[in-house]
């Protein structure tokens, strides 16, 4: 299997790296027993994207709000709207990971380095798109 890392030295590789349509990030490897990298963007830096591989996919995580910032009497309708707004919402998707809701999104593990960063903007887009949506919802 690939490094992930060596994957996202394609991406420093290209002629605007250190930017993605005009967004500067840092890519950061996080210690442990699975790959995982922390792609962080200016401006966003409290929704960074944790980025891993599989045997088959590249799964790339934002983590959003955690269940106790959700007003209790709104949880219900929150998750109704999450519901509804998921398939609208290209190239990703609502979860839970603990007691925290993300926003994941996954790409072919053979992806171009076009499509990492395809799929990290829209992401990092998607993140910012849904907070502002289920606001409402919380403290």
């Amino acid at each position: 299997m690939n490094s992930l890392l060596s994957k996202l030295e394609k991406v420093l590789q290209m002629p605007d790296a250190g930017t993605m349509n005009g967004m500067i990030y840092e890519f950061n490897p996080i210690p442990g027993d699975v790959e995982v990298v922390q792609i962080t963007f200016k401006d966003r830096e409290e929704f960074p994207i944790y980025l891993t591989q599989s045997e088959s996919q590249m799964i790339c995580i934002c983590y959003l709000w955690k269940d106790t910032e959700v007003i209790p009497d709104k949880r219900q309708q929150m998750l109704e709207s999450m519901l509804e707004v998921n398939i609208p919402m290209p190239l990703s998707s609502f979860g839970r990971i603990g007691e925290w809701y993300t926003i994941f999104g996954a790409l072919d593990k053979n992806s171009s380095a076009d499509s990492i960063i395809k799929e990290l903007t829209v992401l990092s887009d998607n993140a910012l798109d849904a907070v502002d949506a289920m606001s409402e919802f919380l403290n």
